[in-house]
């Protein structure tokens, strides 16, 4: 059974950081697409970031957002650094069986079949 269980949000002023983390169970990250998504209330989940062998990004993460895997403790992270009020969402680690991310990785919330139960990020002053 494959699970994904994120951690490290919080409440954090704008110019801060923090690392997201997520722990994989039944899949080993080093052979999958993973992802982070992140959604608010009201809209549509949205793709930050992505990793197979490379780092994909989204255009508006370009910068700030860092994906990575930690293979050693089967983790996926997400840095990101002079968070901003927009960043403010619920942060959604997902992965697939599928190795790699290649062209069929569009960031769609269907591209991925595992999904975490989120973190959230608030950003405020």
């Amino acid at each position: 059974q494959v699970q994904l269980v994120e951690s490290g949000g919080g409440s954090v002023a704008p110019g801060g950081s923090l690392r997201l983390s997520c722990v994989a169970t039944g899949l080993t990250v080093s052979s999958r697409c993973m992802a982070w998504f992140r959604q608010v209330p009201g809209k549509e989940r949205e793709g930050v970031a992505a990793l197979g062998v490379r780092p994909t990004y989204v255009a508006s993460a370009k910068g700030r957002f860092t994906i990575s895997k930690d293979n050693a403790k089967n983790t996926l992270f997400l840095q990101i650094t002079n968070l901003k009020p927009e960043d403010t969402a619920m942060y959604y680690c997902a992965a697939d069986e599928r190795s790699g991310c290649g062209s069929w990785m569009q960031f769609r919330s269907t591209d991925f079949r595992y999904w975490g139960q989120g973190t959230q990020v608030t950003v405020s002053s």
